[in-house]
Formats: structure tokens, C-alpha cells, sequence
């Protein structure tokens, strides 16, 4: 029964319109459930899927894509953003920089075939890569200008060192660490570049990685695509909580 003026209402809340573009590890191969996506493999236990539903975001676009390259980005992905689109989240880079080949080389050669397809990885992320990331960056922010952009980066994918007979040896995995940092500091590089949001994972997959007793990555696997990938716990507690730090 105060006599005061009422308190003045709450502010509008903008509605979320979020894209998610990029690779497997944001399309969330290894994480299950792909339902009508095809080889895309868009798992419905993805992180943008866990983070536009914590969300509530009116608009979803889900375009992430299992093997895509930053020109597959822009030749089928790009087309989802809009004006009007608030947040954008992507992973991109590894497969120019050859992923796959060098999985395969490192998982079926030599410790020094593994060691030299690494350092042509990593040359290329350092003098390629660059350039291919600026330029889609630079698409991305001119069709969606006001768009928060957020780039999230890749984990290590082994503990090194550690037990582990079963899996690689441990100069292989040692390589790969090697690239996945390379990797991950060219891509990071770029988007403070472009000030867009760098989302760092390392830390999050830390004690998680293969090779540990509690993996959130998964090791040579049935189908073989799926190999070293984030799985679903990679992606509920390594991923998502990594984003919402930033946004």
C-alpha cells in the first residue's frame, strides 16, 4: 500500500537468432543421435544444439558440418546468416590443415611418417590458414554486422604422458598435441584479429583426453569417421561450458 511510483518495467530481452557454422567438432560427430542430417552427422547432443535450448533462442540455424573446410563454409553454410542474426559460433580450420590425412598417416605409418605429416600440417596452419580464415571471417561479419561471433577452438586430443599400450605411441601423440596447438594459435590469432570472441577448450579436456580413465574424446572407432572426436560427454561438459563462459 506504498505510495510510490511503481518500478519501471524490465528492460526487453533481445531475441536470440544463432547460427552455428563449422566443422565435425561443432556438428558433433561422435556424439550420436544425427537423425536426417546425412553425412553432416548434426548430433542432437551437439553444443549448439545444448546451447540454444538453454537459451531459449527464438531463431536456430544448425549448419555445422562433419568434414567441412572454410570453402565449404562459405559455398553452403554462409547463406543461413542474415542481418539479423545475434550470435554466430564456428570451429573451422582443422580439415584445410588435413586432419583426416593426418589421423590416417599417423595411425597406420611410422612414428616419423606420423612426425613429418605433422610438420606439413603445421607449416600449413602457420602460412595457408591464415589467409583462408580472414577472408571467411570477413563474410561472416558482412552478413551479419551486429552478430556476436564467437570462434571456438580444438582440444588436445591425447594425455601425454601416460599409460597407454593400446592407442598410438607416445611420440605420435606427442605430434599431434603439437599440431592441435599450432592449430588452435592460428585460429585463435585470427579472431582476435577480426575482435571477434576466441573460446579456448583446452582446459576444459584436461584429465579427458585419450588416454585417461574418464575419456571425452574417443579413439579409433567404428565408423571410422568418428575417430577422435569430442563424444557426447565432450560435448555437454567440455564444449558447452566453454562457450558459456564467453556468451
Amino acid at each position: 500500500m506504498g505510495g510510490g511510483a511503481p518500478a519501471p518495467p524490465p528492460p526487453p530481452t533481445t531475441a536470440i537468432r544463432y547460427v552455428a557454422l563449422g566443422d565435425s567438432y561443432s556438428s558433433g560427430v561422435a556424439a550420436g543421435d544425427y537423425g536426417d542430417s546425412g553425412d553432416c552427422k548434426r548430433s542432437a547432443h551437439a553444443y549448439p544444439v545444448l546451447w540454444a535450448a538453454k537459451r531459449k533462442a527464438a531463431e536456430f540455424g544448425f549448419v555445422a558440418c562433419s568434414g567441412a573446410t572454410t570453402a565449404d563454409v562459405r559455398a553452403t553454410q554462409l547463406s543461413t546468416l542474415r542481418e539479423t542474426t545475434t550470435h554466430v559460433t564456428i570451429s573451422i580450420g582443422g580439415n584445410d590443415a588435413g586432419f583426416f590425412d593426418v589421423m590416417t598417416t599417423c595411425t597406420t605409418g611410422t612414428d616419423q611418417q606420423c612426425a613429418d605429416r605433422v610438420e606439413v600440417a603445421k607449416t600449413f596452419a602457420r602460412t595457408e590458414l591464415p589467409g583462408r580464415l580472414n577472408s571467411l571471417y570477413q563474410d561472416i561479419r558482412t552478413r551479419s554486422p551486429r552478430a556476436k561471433v564467437v570462434v571456438v577452438g580444438y582440444p588436445r586430443l591425447y594425455e601425454v604422458p601416460a599409460f597407454c599400450p593400446t592407442e598410438l605411441s607416445e611420440p605420435k601423440r606427442a605430434k599431434l598435441n603439437e599440431a592441435a596447438d599450432v592449430l588452435v594459435e592460428v585460429v585463435k590469432a585470427r579472431a582476435n584479429a577480426k575482435k571477434f570472441t576466441f573460446v579456448p577448450v583446452g582446459s576444459r579436456f584436461a584429465g579427458h583426453r585419450i588416454c585417461s580413465a574418464d575419456p571425452w574424446l574417443t579413439s579409433l572407432s567404428v565408423p571410422v569417421d568418428e575417430s577422435f572426436h569430442p563424444n557426447r560427454n565432450g560435448q555437454e561438459l567440455g564444449y558447452l561450458p566453454a562457450l558459456e563462459k564467453f556468451i
